[in-house]
């Protein structure tokens, strides 16, 4: 780093994103979705890219109105933001100081303690139960600022929208965030929520379900009063914070969602073929509802297993933190690629 860097950011560790090779592998370490754009947010996205000379329409422009309505939501209760980890970094800039700090799970997503590190915001790791499930009382009243994936990553569990009301009711003062970037995939979004609970947020991404990961496209969804706050964050830092060419693609996708729900099936149908084949090789798994496997092997490490997949041409993704060191992250592929995972692990078990 350059003498130039300032304290508080020389002392932040950054996230980490999954390995991006550039030779071939089956990969299955990002959660990315294993099928192509939808041929509408191809199409969309080609047309708009003509009109590329001019700026974008702000406020996501037709797309935020069309994404209200697919929601059964009204304008004013959509941000249209550039990925869900922008709409994430806007709210922990707009809601949380050091003196509103915030709270989240010690294994979960791990940009939350890189943003609220960014902007100088205190922050505390509540432990989630040996069995990967969220002890819901520790976050009753505890008024800070709570951000929770629903489902969890990288573990794939939920918790009910029953108990996330109750986390919104118990912390009046505090906005709670329900992440649900997978939640396509067998979870319960919050949105239907909303209108009863003014501090909850929820947030979603056009990455995983609709195909669009390298489009870069997400969105919150609140009471009005706070996503104008958001706004004013966003126009504060790009007001034109989406391409032309991604805001067509996400029209695109959602005007073809019938595509988009035959992809989140297929995904569902191959990771339940999956862990059950894995459960018969030794695997201990949780029961996922997202798009990706959280397992481990109790004879094998998890980098002893990271590696030798690599070693035959398959990423999958681990994490060195100390609870789940010996765990797997394992997108769910297309049935052929999970197949050649589920092969390839036995073949590897079967040498020991």
């Amino acid at each position: 780093m350059s003498k130039f860097l300032q304290p508080a950011v020389r002392a932040i560790t950054p996230y980490v994103p999954g390995e991006q090779p550039a030779q071939k592998y089956i990969k299955l370490n990002t959660n990315e979705s294993p099928f192509p754009p939808s041929p509408l947010a191809i199409k969309y996205s080609a047309e708009a890219v003509k009109k590329a000379n001019l700026y974008p329409p702000l406020d996501g422009g037709k797309l935020r109105p069309k994404l209200a309505e697919y929601l059964g939501l009204g304008v004013e209760n959509v941000a249209v933001t550039n990925s869900s980890d922008e709409a994430l970094n806007f709210i922990v800039k707009a809601f949380c100081s050091k003196d509103s700090p915030a709270a989240f799970l010690d294994i979960t997503y791990g940009f939350y303690p890189v943003f609220c590190e960014l902007s100088g915001v205190p922050y505390e790791e509540i432990p989630l139960n040996e069995d990967f499930t969220v002890d819901v009382s520790r976050f009753l009243g505890i008024g800070k600022n709570i951000f929770l994936a629903n489902p969890n990553a990288p573990t794939g569990l939920s918790i009910s929208l029953e108990d996330l009301a109750r986390i919104c009711d118990s912390n009046p003062d505090n906005i709670v965030v329900s992440d649900e970037a997978y939640v396509d995939f067998g979870g319960k979004s919050a949105i239907p929520i909303l209108k009863d609970h003014p501090n909850l947020i929820v947030v979603q991404t056009f990455s995983k379900s609709r195909s669009l990961a390298g489009a870069r496209v997400g969105f919150a969804c609140a009471a009005p009063d706070i996503i104008r706050d958001l706004y004013t964050v966003i126009y504060s830092t790009n007001p034109y914070n989406l391409s032309r060419a991604n805001m067509y693609a996400a029209i695109g996708a959602l005007e073809d969602d019938g595509y988009t729900k035959a992809n989140c099936r297929e995904v569902a149908r191959v990771r339940e073929i999956t862990q059950n084949r894995l459960r018969e090789l030794g695997f201990v798994l949780t029961q996922s509802e997202a798009n990706f496997i959280f397992c481990m092997h109790p004879e094998f490490s998890g980098k002893e297993l990271y590696e030798r997949l690599r070693a035959e041409g398959i990423l999958v993704r681990r994490f060195d933190k100390k609870r789940i060191e010996n765990r797997l992250r394992i997108t769910v592929g297309t049935e052929a690629d999970m197949d050649t995972l589920c092969k390839t692990l036995e073949k590897i078990i079967g040498r020991r």
